[in-house]
């Protein structure tokens, strides 16, 4: 049984029209079935749900036993705010958020980090919105690192597209497990999106129908990790 903020979360992305459904060509060049804009969320009423739904997710995933939320600029920094009030408000439990800075600051607040600073023996989770590839990964773990001697707990992305990364055999969670050692997790895998979709109505009507998910098996035929 799908726990029922997964199902919401679902929903509220269709609603959101976050996760849109057709053709669409994507920076890899592959063309899907199915595209994940996290830049839609733009209302106070999305942001502060779209909190809840990453908290619930963490605290489900890594528990509350850390310290600092870390967002990637630019889209993390709306998601880690929005996340650590939500922890707050759902836990009442106090969480340091941490993004950094896409050009290093040399005046007043200097430094390359926007929000706390990182200190030793800091536990942090990092949180995205989609990881296909793993690459801001790729540009911000070295950040973390040079900045403090910090334990990355996990990861939590909204969306796990379960489709190959850049190896070519693992899904881009899966390998960047593999790269940095540290757990990654998703509020929502495409599967749970699927079974959610399917032949169901949602905002009364159908957004997967026997076409699509045609569309989709195929599409995961080719790009599927195994």
């Amino acid at each position: 049984m799908m726990e029922s903020y997964k199902q919401e979360f679902i929903e509220f992305m269709v609603e959101s029209k976050v996760l849109k459904f057709g053709e669409f060509t994507l920076k890899s060049g592959r063309k899907s079935p199915f595209f994940m804009n996290a830049g839609a969320y733009v209302t106070g009423t999305q942001l502060r749900k779209l909190g809840e739904y990453y908290a619930k997710a963490i605290h489900d995933n890594y528990g509350l036993d850390f310290d600092v939320l870390f967002g990637p600029a630019y889209k993390g920094i709306p998601l880690t705010v929005a996340t650590t009030m939500a922890i707050s408000e759902l836990y009442g439990k106090d969480i340091r958020y941490c993004s950094n800075r896409k050009e290093v600051k040399d005046h007043g607040d200097t430094g390359i980090l926007l929000g706390s600073k990182l200190q030793d023996g800091d536990r942090v989770v990092i949180i995205e919105d989609v990881t296909t590839s793993g690459k801001s990964i790729e540009e911000t773990f070295p950040i973390l690192k040079s900045q403090a001697n910090v334990e990355v707990k996990g990861l939590m992305v909204s969306l796990n597209r379960m489709e190959v990364g850049k190896g070519g055999e693992k899904c881009a969670l899966d390998e960047i497990k593999d790269l940095y050692g540290f757990n990654t997790a998703a509020i929502v895998t495409m599967e749970e999106v699927v079974e959610c979709l399917y032949n169901k109505e949602c905002n009364g009507e159908i957004v997967i129908d026997d076409a699509l998910k045609a569309a989709i098996d195929a599409y995961y035929e080719q790009y599927g990790a195994r």
